[in-house]
C-alpha cells in the first residue's frame, strides 16, 4: 500500500513539473511579427475579401500562448504557399462579430475558404508541414 501511495505522488510531483516547465517555455516566447504576406482582417472587410479566391484564415488572440507559437509556423505558409492562397488573420478580441459567425470557439483556429465558403477548419497548433500538406490537398500548391 505504502509503495502504491509513494508511486502516486511520485507521478503527481513528475506532472507537475512538466506543467510548470510547459508553462515556463510558453511564457518565454518572445513575439515574433507577423510576414508582410499575411493579411489583416476586420469584421468590416472579410466577407468581401475572402469572397474569391482561397485564404486560411488564422483566429487568434494577443494572449493566446498557442496562437504566438503558430505565427512563425505561419509567416512560412505565407512564404511557400505562393499566390494560390492567401494567408490571413483575424483578431478574435477586436473582430468578435467575424469569430462569432464561424463558431470559433477555441484559438487557434485556422479556416481554409474557397471563394468565401468554408472548406477546411483546423483547430489547435500545426506544424508548417502539415498546413501545406492540407493546402496541398485542397488546392494543389
Amino acid at each position: 500500500m505504502w509503495i502504491t501511495i509513494i508511486i502516486l505522488a511520485a507521478l503527481v510531483v513528475l506532472i507537475g513539473l512538466f506543467i510548470f516547465n510547459a508553462r515556463q517555455r510558453m511564457k518565454s516566447l518572445k513575439d515574433v511579427k507577423d510576414s508582410e504576406k499575411i493579411k489583416i482582417l476586420t469584421d468590416q472587410n472579410f466577407q468581401n475579401k475572402i469572397k474569391t479566391g482561397t485564404f486560411l484564415v488564422d483566429f487568434w488572440a494577443a494572449w493566446c500562448m498557442p496562437c504566438k507559437m503558430m505565427v512563425p509556423v505561419l509567416n512560412e505558409v505565407a512564404e511557400e504557399a505562393n499566390e494560390k492562397v492567401t494567408i490571413a488573420k483575424v483578431n478574435v478580441d477586436e473582430q468578435k462579430a467575424t469569430a462569432a459567425k464561424f463558431g470559433v470557439r477555441s484559438i487557434p483556429t485556422m479556416i481554409l475558404f474557397q471563394n468565401g465558403k468554408e472548406v477546411k477548419r483546423i483547430v489547435g497548433v500545426k506544424s508548417k508541414d502539415y498546413l501545406l500538406r492540407e493546402l496541398d490537398r485542397r488546392i494543389n500548391l
